[in-house]
Order: C-alpha cells, then structure tokens, then sequence
C-alpha cells in the first residue's frame, strides 16, 4: 500500500516516515508548503498525483488558546480540511486515517472516558475538533478516526521538550496537578495505527499510552528520568489564569483498540524513557 501523510513535519509525521521507511512501505510526505488541505482542488491533485491506498491526516491546529480568537483558522483547518479530504478520499477508495482529542470532553466524568461517552467540548478547540471527527466518519465508513491526548516525539511542540527547557533556567517548577490526562509517545500512536490499518480497523476509537498522570506526575517523573535535578511543586491549573477552560480530567481507555489489535499498549512512563534516550541532545 502507498500512503500519503499530511502534517508530515509534526511530530507525529516524522514518527511516520521514520517507520514506513524502516518498514519499506511507500509514503509520500506533504505539509502546508506543498497542499493545502483546505482546498479541494489542493486536494485532488495531490490523491491523483499520488494515488494512495490510505491517507493518513496528521496535520491540525493545535494553538488551543489562539483558536478562541482565530475560529475561522481553528476549523478550516480542524473541520473544514477535514471535510474536503474526507469526501475527496471517499470518491477514490482512499482509506482515511485522521485524528481526535480528548479535548472534545469536558472532563467531569473523573472516569476513564471510552468512545460511547458523549463529547461536551469546552473550547473553540475542542469543538473544531469534534467537527473534523464527525466530518471524517461521514465521508466513509470505512475511514479510521482515533481520538488520542499529550502527544510527544520528535521536535519542539510538546510539553516534555518545554519542561526541558525550562529545566535549564529555572531551579523550581510550579506544573498544573489538577489537570490529568494521558501522555501519549508519537511512536506508540504510529505502531498502534499501522497494525489497525493492518486490520482494517474502521470507525472510532481512543488510542493513548496506558495509565494516566497529571502534567505534575509526568513532568516529575521525565526530569527525574533526564537526571534533571529540579524542584518541582505541584499547583492547580488556576495558578496560571488560563485563558481558556480546558478540561481537568480528559484520560481515555484504550481497551476497545487494545482488545481488537490484541496488542498490549505501553505504559506512558515507558514511552517518556524511550522519548529521552531518543532526544538526549535536545534534554
């Protein structure tokens, strides 16, 4: 199969490429530069130039605080770019892979959310979000949505890499410990995503690392792992005046994908040793 990967140089894309390419299956990376999601046309051209067997969308808006001023430019890209690769993949056969958040809850179930719960977003952002889910199961239902939290690997836009930097100018943290979710490494979510695909898996699912721990938990537990000897204390989220509500306690299970995959998902804090021993240069 050949697969065309938008988003291709986000942290989740160059997980992608880097284990297609060991796997030596065909790809074909394109970012903003090179399509423009957003435009049908864009769109078109690229799956009849490339035509894939599977289309796998990593690209999104992400800016969880800018998208409550910038909602046009939150679901173009969130709901609308979603829409227009989900109808164009639809008219050619193209499998459809595409991602969710867990910021389409509103975090006050404080149990594992599974996918028979019903969002309740609480921002622009989730609610573009939630737009893109239903727009790219709409198109076909053979298409794959997989809802997923904390997202790290490689590159600078990840939570793991600021706490880094942080680290190195600061002797004490304050990190949020009334906010919980569950970290989740780009490799996990790319290995997890091939062997659904293996098995045509179709529909919705949540796919995060297992367990779950407040960006507290899991800021201490990566620097003391990095060997990065800072103080860190723990706050509630209000401390810092966020801008926009965001939901406290948004970890998703995983069960339903675990079980149809018969893999055994890895631990978060196992995901976080990997991340270090892969992004020493940058801790």
């Amino acid at each position: 199969m050949k697969v065309v990967i938008t988003g291709a140089d986000g942290q989740l894309g160059l997980a992608f490429q880097k284990e297609l390419a060991l796997r030596g299956i065909p790809f074909f990376g394109t970012d903003v530069s090179t399509c423009d999601i957003t435009s049908a046309a864009s769109v078109t051209a690229l799956l009849d130039a490339q035509k894939p067997a599977v289309f796998i969308n990593c690209a999104a808006y992400n800016l969880v605080d800018d998208a409550e001023t910038k909602q046009e430019a939150a679901f173009a890209v969130n709901a609308g770019a979603v829409s227009v690769l989900a109808q164009a993949c639809a008219a050619r056969g193209v499998k459809l892979v595409h991602y969710g958040t867990d910021y389409v809850f509103d975090g006050l179930k404080y149990d594992l959310y599974t996918e028979t719960d019903t969002p309740q977003p609480l921002n622009v952002y989730g609610r573009s979000k939630l737009e893109g889910e239903n727009a790219a199961r709409a198109g076909s239902p053979e298409n794959l949505v997989l809802r997923t939290s904390w997202v790290y690997g490689e590159g600078k836009q990840n939570f793991l890499y600021k706490v880094a930097q942080w680290a190195q100018k600061n002797r004490i943290l304050r990190i949020s410990a009334d906010e919980v979710s569950v970290p989740t490494s780009a490799e996990d979510l790319v290995l997890v995503t091939l062997k659904a695909l293996d098995l045509n898996l179709k529909g919705l699912y949540h796919l995060t690392s297992s367990g779950y721990a407040s960006r507290y938990e899991m800021a201490k537990y990566f620097l003391k792992a990095a060997g990065l000897n800072v103080l860190v204390i723990p706050v509630p989220l209000s401390c810092f005046a966020p801008k926009v509500a965001r939901p406290l306690f948004s970890a998703m299970s995983s069960a339903k994908i675990a079980a149809d995959t018969g893999l055994t998902i890895p631990h978060w804090q196992q995901g976080i040793d990997n991340y270090i021993k892969m992004s020493k240069a940058a801790i």
